[in-house]
């Protein structure tokens, strides 16, 4: 009986931990469910090449006051004939261990160099990929702008091959062009990891550096910050309290 107790009381105590662990976070769709959402690291269409640890469902999940803000940025875009669309929000811990692991890995099961063509894996950890994120605090998102009423886009196909992540964008992406993607022509693809990825780059074309502005100008109106590495990166810093977690991204 002393045991069965204490196995109850362990199994307890362990799901109330992952309750509060999972607390201050929020489903971006009960908030505002008109934001586009393409969870890149929940499926192989990410670097890795396979879903992260954690990802236990397709959803964005963020504190709610960095949910409320970005509604409000998509109330702005909407009046401009756009929509957001989110590639990732809030990240456990173990997907960003899992992360830092395949960076370490000389020999991955799956060829993803299309998302770093011009830097070797093994620098990644420079700048573009950390064992510290403001995602698993659930205050930084990743994302990009959709004209609304777009034509839909070929899905991702795992057995394709796409051309590298800098390429020329296109409907069809064949294997000279990036991978499929409805949204604005940012001059780069998401995750790829390149110069021409940073926000401010100047090689890319006047139209997708407007595209970028878009993006940029209306994330700034509503409190967020821009890693400058990353023209898809922002953090909503005022809900910032140093707390990280683990707890996995789960249906609603």
């Amino acid at each position: 009986m002393r045991r069965a107790v204490i196995v109850l009381m362990t199994a307890l105590t362990a799901a109330t931990a992952q309750a509060q662990a999972q607390a201050p976070l929020v489903h971006l769709r009960d908030i505002d469910a008109s934001i586009r959402q393409d969870m890149r690291y929940a499926g192989p269409d990410n670097f890795t090449g396979k879903p992260l640890p954690g990802y236990d469902a397709a959803e964005c999940m963020l504190r709610r006051a960095v949910a409320l803000a970005l509604s409000r940025a998509q109330a702005d875009l909407t009046k401009a004939g756009y929509t957001l669309k989110v590639y990732d929000c809030y990240r456990p811990t173990r997907a960003i261990a899992a992360m830092v692991t395949w960076v370490r890995d000389p020999k991955p099961a799956v060829d993803t160099t299309r998302f770093y063509p011009a830097i070797d894996k093994s620098k990644l950890l420079s700048g573009y990929i950390s064992g510290r994120s403001a995602h698993s605090r659930g205050v930084a998102v990743d994302l990009t702008v959709v004209p609304l009423n777009t034509a839909p886009t070929a899905p991702f196909d795992p057995a394709a091959r796409y051309g590298a992540c800098t390429a020329p964008a296109t409907d069809r992406a064949p294997a000279t062009d990036r991978a499929p993607d409805d949204s604005l022509d940012m001059g780069t693809g998401f995750d790829c990891f390149d110069v021409k990825s940073h926000t401010a780059n100047a090689s890319i074309t006047p139209a997708q550096a407007a595209n970028r502005r878009i993006l940029l100008d209306a994330m700034r109106r509503h409190g967020f910050t821009n890693y400058k590495r990353e023209w898809w990166h922002f953090s909503f810093d005022k809900a910032d309290d140093g707390v990280a977690f683990n707890a996995s991204i789960r249906s609603r």
